[in-house]
């Protein structure tokens, strides 16, 4: 009997422009097994999605050149990216903003400061995992 082939790795785009926080970021998922890329402006985050193709967008929303809420909005006009799961984390966590971020397609909302647990599990739970 041949061995199970390993699972493949879900990937992960990051979509942060403050250095300290996407290199948390970064580690926290690449430790938890994902596979991680990452965008620190709006337009790259729109390019890299295209061209990664990731399962999960972990977004801000407050980006240079496109906000995140532009992103979340363009990801969700574009039947490829149908399947993509849509996390905002952001500092921005007031009750329009939060309504706004789901209107637009998110599948889910932290705000900042975030638990560790928290970005995990929620992680988790998007990805089926």
């Amino acid at each position: 009997m041949a061995p199970e082939p390993a699972p493949v790795a879900r990937r992960i785009l990051i979509v942060e422009d403050e250095p300290n926080i996407l290199l948390s970021l970064e580690f926290l998922l690449e430790g938890a097994g994902y596979e991680v890329a990452s965008a620190r402006d709006g337009t790259k985050a729109l390019v890299t999605a295209a061209s990664w193709h990731p399962d999960l967008v972990v977004l801000d929303i407050m980006l240079p050149l496109v906000n995140g809420f532009e992103v979340c909005r363009q990801l969700r006009a574009s039947r490829e990216f149908d399947g993509v799961k849509i996390l905002i984390l952001t500092a921005r966590g007031r009750e329009r903003e939060v309504e706004k971020g789901l209107a637009l397609g998110a599948n889910a909302y932290l705000t900042k400061p975030f638990a560790t647990r928290d970005l995990i599990e929620t992680t988790k739970r998007l990805l089926g995992a």
